[in-house]
């Protein structure tokens, strides 16, 4: 029974930014990890207008890990470390925050031209005790460079850490896994009980585990040591996401992630005084800090 290997499921907070929306289901009420996972966050789909896009301009983090994997679309990575990148569907851009990067994401301008489709999932891994303060760094690997483990009816890109006997070779901080799980109709896909900590994410389509519906937009974090069976009717893709569990807690606030709420409140001031480094090529704008914040950690 899927009772058995389900044991708690995440419903997402939904948030309109304009032209497309973003399913958050990390950080939570009920939990805010899962492994290193500490932010989880589905880009649309959307489809903007011909001359339209996304614009998320200069912001900061600190002590964290983002990762950006797109199913459709693509955008343009600028940093405080110069970096310039533009991402594509199956590739990853693995941004380090550490002590501290500022970075900014548009869609870029050939694709405002023809109007651009945008879908994806955003993630925010946590830096691991003794390396939160690590030295900022980016890091793209394209779509051809991760394993893709293919089967009749599934094809599942390592994204990160060690699945179905294939390694991906972007960076881990911490143990993790990840991965994107696309099932045509009738495919099917063992979720070994491998990592501490894991969840299954229904993006698109639809899928079941052990023969149990899984709903859409949905988190389901997983019994340890449980295997079980992923399976899509109509087809559907399915991110498997874990690794390591954290034995000290995380504290989420805006944009920064820390083991130390002082550390947080120091970004905090740092931001408010202009102390972060800027954005070369993007350094006209930026995002002011919130009063208020949609991303939080919960007590």
């Amino acid at each position: 029974m899927v009772e058995d290997i389900v044991i708690q499921t995440i419903t997402p907070t939904s948030h309109d930014l304009g032209g497309f929306k973003v399913h958050r289901t990390l950080p939570s009420r009920p939990r805010t990890m899962v492994g290193p996972f500490v932010f989880f966050d589905q880009m649309g789909p959307a489809s903007f207008p011909v001359g339209e896009g996304i614009d998320v301009r200069p912001h900061p983090h600190i002590n964290l890990a983002t990762v950006t994997y797109l199913f459709d679309g693509a955008i343009d990575h600028r940093d405080s470390l110069g970096t310039f990148a533009t991402i594509t569907p199956g590739a990853v851009n693995l941004m380090t925050a550490g002590t501290g990067i500022v970075h900014s994401e548009r869609s870029p301008s050939a694709e405002r031209a023809i109007g651009p489709d945008l879908s994806g999932i955003q993630t925010w891994l946590a830096l691991p005790d003794g390396k939160e303060e690590i030295a900022p760094a980016f890091e793209h690997v394209a779509a051809d460079d991760l394993p893709l483990v293919e089967d009749d009816g599934v094809s599942a890109r390592v994204i990160m850490g060690t699945l179905w006997g294939q390694t991906a070779t972007t960076t881990c901080h911490a143990e993790t896994i990840y991965a994107d799980i696309l099932l045509a109709p009738g495919g099917t896909i063992p979720i070994d009980a491998g990592a501490d900590e894991r969840a299954l994410y229904v993006a698109l389509g639809d899928a079941s585990l052990d023969g149990q519906p899984l709903e859409p937009q949905t988190m389901y974090v997983l019994r340890p040591g449980a295997a079980a069976t992923l399976r899509s009717e109509q087809g559907g893709r399915v991110m498997l996401c874990g690794g390591e569990a954290f034995a000290t807690p995380r504290h989420v606030w805006w944009n920064f992630v820390s083991s130390d709420r002082d550390r947080i409140n120091q970004a905090k001031e740092d931001w408010k005084a202009g102390r972060f480094p800027t954005v070369p090529g993007d350094d006209k704008e930026f995002i002011p800090i919130p009063e208020v914040p949609k991303t939080v950690s919960y007590p």
